[in-house]
């Protein structure tokens, strides 16, 4: 159902899709970099917020390619926070829970929006009778809009939490790796970050980051009670 107009569907489904996209990608993006720098800022560093990026502003966070991604694809990034170790007491536990600080705000927005497709989307929106087909539409674009809210922050969370440089799952995965391991990973990030863009465009990686999104939104619906078709 909603996957098609997602995935495919005529031009005018896509251009839909692409406008209700937009102020999901601005809110997730933004939220996911801010908790970066929250994180940091909590555990000592203050560089993220002297500099203004503690903010849901998207103008502060946003990177062109990233955005661009995000709108097309479905994954991609934003502008990284400055994060500063030298100021953690502990800096590769504390350079953890800030990189694990943006996939959870990306899991508790998708969650928010689960409880508003479950409850307003097809608690109240769904199950009424519109006087006109204008409002069945808004109500329908709206229902839509949750559902983008869900998949979209499930999907930048599982992409993000990918054990590969420079995305927030290395920076966990190096917690557990001997610093020794870690110091000859870190110079070759560019070039791993390449690696991972080539294999999203020619759609291993992509594939998996969509099996793994469609088992999480498929639990996640199933514990308030929604039906798998949606998926």
């Amino acid at each position: 159902m909603f996957s098609h107009i997602i995935r495919g569907g005529d031009m005018q489904s896509f251009l839909i899709s692409i406008l209700l996209s937009l102020p999901i990608i601005l809110l997730s993006l933004s939220l996911h970099e801010t908790a970066h720098g929250y994180a940091a800022w909590r555990l000592g560093d203050p560089t993220a917020r002297n500099l203004g990026r503690l903010t849901l502003n998207p103008i502060k966070h946003l990177d062109p390619i990233g955005f661009l991604c995000m709108v097309l694809a479905g994954f991609g990034w934003a502008k990284p926070v400055p994060v500063n170790s030298r100021y953690f007491k502990k800096p590769r536990r504390d350079m953890a829970l800030t990189s694990l600080a943006g996939p959870i705000s990306n899991l508790l927005l998708a969650i928010v929006f689960l409880l508003l497709l479950r409850f307003v989307g097809f608690g109240v929106l769904w199950t009424r009778t519109y006087s006109s087909e204008f409002t069945a539409r808004m109500a329908y674009f709206l229902v839509l809009l949750f559902y983008y809210g869900v998949s979209m922050n499930v999907t930048l969370a599982v992409f993000n939490l990918l054990p590969i440089p420079p995305l927030d799952g290395s920076r966990i995965l190096f917690l557990l790796l001997p610093p020794r391991l870690y110091f000859k990973i870190a110079p070759y990030e560019r070039y791993i970050a390449i690696g991972v863009m080539l294999l999203l465009l020619l759609g291993p990686l992509s594939w998996l980051i969509d099996f793994v999104c469609s088992l999480i939104l498929r639990g996640m619906f199933a514990l308030v009670g929604m039906p798998g078709f949606l998926i």
